[in-house]
């Protein structure tokens, strides 16, 4: 565990001199109306019995305050088959805490597996952003996903939930 005089003295400086964390720097809401997102994801996945690197970019636009529509893609790497997944999705996200900004969304997904039919999904997802500064911020949440016309003899699991991970950048 780190103490805070390490952190003071050494992580913060170089969190900044990097531009990911900017103390005094107070960007516009990245939330409000017209605002737009760009999201990276790393993560894993499991599917036919086997651990995968999930790696993804998105972005959205918000529609109006709080409320995004957007696309992310993904690539699910490290083993056989090749997996892609574009998932289209709305989310709100509450602005009224400056230092938390809880969401909760919606989202459809097309699957695309190399070799196996391709499968649809209807999810929800809910977490919270931590602004890091500037126009960065962390991302964490849980997500719940509901296989549409799934065969459990092929798929395994018609269901699933998991944990999620991000970097996002407004501007």
């Amino acid at each position: 565990m780190l103490d805070s005089g390490y952190v003071t003295k050494w992580v913060l400086p170089v969190l900044a001199f990097l531009g990911i964390f900017t103390p005094a720097a107070k960007a516009a809401d990245p939330f409000q109306q017209g605002s737009v997102q760009v999201s990276v994801a790393v993560g894993t996945g499991t599917a036919f019995s086997q651990d995968y690197l999930v790696l993804g970019i998105g972005g959205g636009y918000y529609v109006l305050d709080g409320l995004l529509v957007g696309a992310r893609l993904d690539g699910w790497f490290g083993h056989s088959p090749s997996i892609y997944q574009l998932t289209p999705e709305v989310r709100y996200v509450i602005n009224a805490l400056p230092q938390l900004k809880p969401y909760v969304g919606v989202y459809y997904s097309r699957t695309f597996y190399e070799g196996l039919p391709d499968l649809n999904a209807l999810g929800a997802r809910a977490g919270a952003y931590v602004p890091l500064g500037g126009p960065a911020f962390l991302g964490a949440g849980i997500a719940y996903e509901q296989l549409q016309n799934c065969d459990s003899a092929v798929y395994r699991d018609c269901s699933r939930t998991y944990p999620e991970l991000s970097l996002m950048f407004a501007f």
